[in-house]
């Protein structure tokens, strides 16, 4: 068989930006989607109040450039319902109008997988296997969605180590071991946190770098520690080299 060549350049151009973001439970993970390029939301999510246009525009302004006011979403609640959308995505030539693929969130898509092997085995320890594997192939096959920028936002957890009784956070997953590997698929994990400037005016922001206490981190290292969550401009910044 041939070898395929390419250059480090031309692989990320046609790949796509491929992106976690992980926070807190109502900190604006899905509104982050409606800032990405030409996206298509795929929700595993009770609901989708934050991305109505009325508040959107609350927050990024009326008719501003780059932001998606009405995003087309893809409910999934099973498993054939998330490959259902995988294979649309790679394959539907209507998917062809969108630039980027956002799944809310993985680990509630993590949570949808596992009761459904548990509900086919007796041995819960079987389920968590076959959540590992599962999950690994469906995180990869989004990822790797080719011409196409790709978010996944995650809960936040804890973990505390036994040995240094420090605990640090990161995105969130069922299963211990799967937790452990969710940053390892990615270019890109962001934190989203809040934090107040010097009038005490809470702002959100992205956090791309590892502290004793946080998760992060950025290869494509054009991006300084902390960046305005809005991923088209992020994308834009990481790709103009």
């Amino acid at each position: 068989m041939a070898m395929q060549w390419t250059s480090a350049s031309q692989a990320t151009t046609v790949g796509g930006a491929k992106m976690c973001v992980y926070g807190p439970s109502g900190m604006g993970k899905t509104v982050l989607s409606a800032t990405l390029p030409a996206p298509v939301l795929i929700s595993a999510e009770s609901g989708a109040l934050s991305l109505r246009r009325a508040n959107l525009e609350r927050l990024f302004g009326v008719g501003t450039a780059g932001i998606t006011y009405d995003i087309p979403m893809i409910v999934v609640q099973s498993v054939d319902d998330l490959t259902a959308a995988y294979d649309w995505c790679a394959r539907a030539p209507e998917a062809a109008q969108f630039q980027s693929v956002a799944l809310d969130s993985i680990s509630e898509i993590g949570e949808v997988v596992l009761a459904n092997a548990k509900r086919q085995v007796k041995d819960p320890r079987q389920a968590y296997g076959e959540l590992i594997e599962k999950m690994t192939n469906l995180i990869r096959l989004f990822r790797d969605l080719p011409k196409k920028h790709v978010y996944m936002a995650a809960k936040m957890e804890a973990n505390k180590d036994e040995l240094t009784s420090t605990t640090r956070f990161g995105p969130s997953m069922p299963g211990v071991k799967l937790a452990q590997q969710l940053p390892y698929f990615f270019d890109e994990v962001f934190r989203l946190g809040t934090n107040k400037d010097a009038n005490g005016t809470p702002y959100r922001f992205l956090q791309t770098q590892p502290d004793i206490q946080y998760e992060a981190k950025d290869r494509s290292g054009m991006l300084g520690p902390i960046e305005y969550p809005h991923l088209g401009a992020v994308i834009a910044k990481m790709l103009a080299a």
